[in-house]
C-alpha cells in the first residue's frame, strides 16, 4: 500500500497500481490542456519547463518513435535543458541492425524492459558504452528509459535524464513515472494524427491530402482548378515483366518513378497517381511559374533516366523507353468513386488531351509531346520542335503539337528552362 493525495489534499491509502500515485498540477496540465496543442514536441518542451518549475532536475528529455512512413523507420524528439524548440532527428530503415541501436537502451525498451536505469556519474569508461560515455561527458549523471505503450502493444520510448549531483532522488522518480499514463495517452493521439498525414500524404500527395484532412472527403466533393497537366508512361513494359523476375521488375519501377517523380515534387508538382507504369501530375497555375517548373523537371527527369539507362548498358540490359504528354486546362479536382471507395484524382478534357499526346509519342517516335495550347502559355514555342497538327482520338478538332528538342534529352538540366 502507498500514500497519495486526492482531489481534495487528503492522504488516503492506495491499491498497488492506482494511479496516479500523487495528483499534481502538471498531470492536469497534460489531460485537459493540451488539448489545442497539435505536435508532441511542443507539448515536450513545455512539459520538461513544468517539471523544473516543479523541482524535478530534468535536463534532458527524449521521446521515441516507430512510424508508418517510407522513408523513416522511426524519429526522436530530443529536449535539452535551455532549448526553447526541440530537435527531430529521423531515422532510416536498417538502422534498427546497427550496433549502436542493438545495444542501446531504446532498443532494450522495445524488447521488453520495463526500465533501464543508468547512474553517470562516477562511473569510469569501460564501464560504460559510447551512448552512455557522451551523456556523462555533457555533465548528466543519470539516465532513465521508459516504455510509452499504445494500443496493441505498440512500444515507443520516453527518456529523462538529470545532472544533479546524485542523481534522481526517490521522490523525483516516481514524479516522472506518475506522468507516463497521460504522457502515453497525449503522445498516441498526436502521433496517430501524424501517421494518418503521413500515409495520406505517401497514398495521395500532399496537396490532395491536405484537402482529405480539411474535410473534402464526401463522393463529387472538389473544385475546378487551371493546372498543367503531364502524363508519363513506361514502353514495353508488359514485355519487361514478362521476361524479368518479379524483384526485378519492381526495383525498376522504382528507379523509374525516382527519376520522374523527384523533379516533378521538387518544382512544385503533384502526383495524384501512379497507374502501373505511369503516373498523372499537376502544376497548378495558381503558381506563376507552373508551365515553366513542369517544362524544368521534365527535363531533369529526363537527365535522370539517361543516367539510369548508362546504368542499364552497364549491365547488358536495353533502355528503358518512355512517353510524355503536356497539356494545360481547367479540371475537376476532387473525390470520384463508388460510395465507399474513392479515388482523389482530375478529370475532364484537358486530362484526356494530355493522356492522347502521351500515346501520340509512340507513333511519332518523340518521348515528349506537348499542345500548342500549353506551349502559348509558357511563352515557350521557340524552344520547340513543331510537328504539325494531328487528330487525337476522341477529339472533335485535331490538336497542334510540339516536341522536346532531341538534343534535351541528352544535356541534362544544367542549362535551366527559363520563361521569356
Amino acid at each position: 500500500m502507498s500514500p497519495f493525495l486526492n482531489k481534495t489534499g487528503t492522504a488516503v491509502e492506495a491499491d498497488e497500481g492506482v494511479w496516479p500515485i500523487r495528483r499534481r498540477r502538471i498531470l492536469d496540465w497534460l489531460v485537459n490542456e493540451t488539448r489545442n496543442e497539435r505536435f508532441i514536441d511542443n507539448i515536450l518542451v513545455e512539459m520538461c519547463g513544468k517539471l523544473l518549475s516543479a523541482g524535478v532536475p530534468v535536463a534532458r528529455a527524449t521521446l521515441h518513435f516507430r512510424t508508418n512512413h517510407p522513408q523513416w523507420i522511426g524519429a526522436r524528439i530530443l529536449w535539452k535543458e535551455g532549448l526553447t524548440e526541440a530537435k527531430i532527428n529521423t531515422f532510416a530503415y536498417g538502422v534498427e541492425n546497427t550496433p549502436e541501436f542493438l545495444t542501446s537502451p531504446v532498443n532494450a525498451i522495445h524488447r521488453g524492459a520495463e526500465e533501464v536505469r543508468r547512474r553517470l556519474e562516477g562511473a569510469v569508461d569501460t564501464d560504460l558504452d559510447s551512448f552512455y560515455r557522451e551523456l556523462r561527458d555533457d555533465g548528466l549523471t543519470e539516465y532513465i528509459a521508459w516504455p510509452l505503450e499504445h494500443t496493441f502493444g505498440k512500444r515507443h520510448v520516453a527518456t529523462f535524464s538529470t545532472s544533479r549531483p546524485g542523481g534522481f532522488t526517490s521522490e523525483h522518480v516516481d514524479f516522472l513515472r506518475d506522468l507516463l499514463p497521460a504522457l502515453t495517452l497525449i503522445s498516441e493521439i498526436r502521433l496517430k494524427n501524424i501517421m494518418a498525414r503521413t500515409l495520406l500524404q505517401t497514398y495521395v500527395g500532399p496537396h490532395a491530402s491536405e484537402q482529405i484532412l480539411s474535410g473534402v472527403t464526401t463522393r463529387g466533393s472538389g473544385a475546378t482548378v487551371g493546372a498543367a497537366i503531364m502524363i508519363c508512361d513506361l514502353r514495353d513494359f508488359t514485355a519487361i515483366s514478362d521476361l524479368w523476375p518479379r524483384d526485378d521488375v519492381i526495383h525498376l519501377l522504382n528507379d523509374y518513378f525516382d527519376a520522374m517523380s523527384d523533379p516533378i515534387e521538387r518544382y512544385g508538382g503533384e502526383i495524384l497517381k501512379f497507374m502501373g507504369d505511369g503516373l498523372l501530375a499537376i502544376f497548378p497555375l495558381s503558381k506563376e511559374t507552373a508551365c515553366a517548373d513542369l517544362l524544368q523537371a521534365i527535363r531533369e527527369g529526363q537527365a535522370s533516366m539517361a543516367e539510369l539507362n548508362e546504368q542499364h548498358a552497364r549491365a547488358g540490359r536495353e533502355p528503358l523507353r518512355y512517353g510524355v504528354g503536356v497539356h494545360v486546362g481547367d479540371v475537376m479536382y476532387g473525390n470520384i468513386g463508388s460510395r465507399r471507395r474513392l479515388d482523389f484524382t482530375v478529370i475532364g478534357p484537358a486530362v484526356n488531351i494530355a493522356s492522347r499526346l502521351e500515346s501520340l509519342t509512340k507513333e511519332v517516335k518523340r518521348p515528349v509531346l506537348l499542345s500548342r495550347a500549353f506551349v502559348e502559355m509558357a511563352g515557350c514555342a521557340k524552344d520547340m520542335d513543331s510537328l504539325g497538327t494531328f487528330p487525337l482520338r476522341g477529339l472533335g478538332e485535331p490538336v497542334d503539337v510540339f516536341a522536346f528538342p532531341e538534343r534535351w534529352a541528352q544535356a541534362g538540366s544544367d542549362a535551366a528552362f527559363v520563361s521569356p
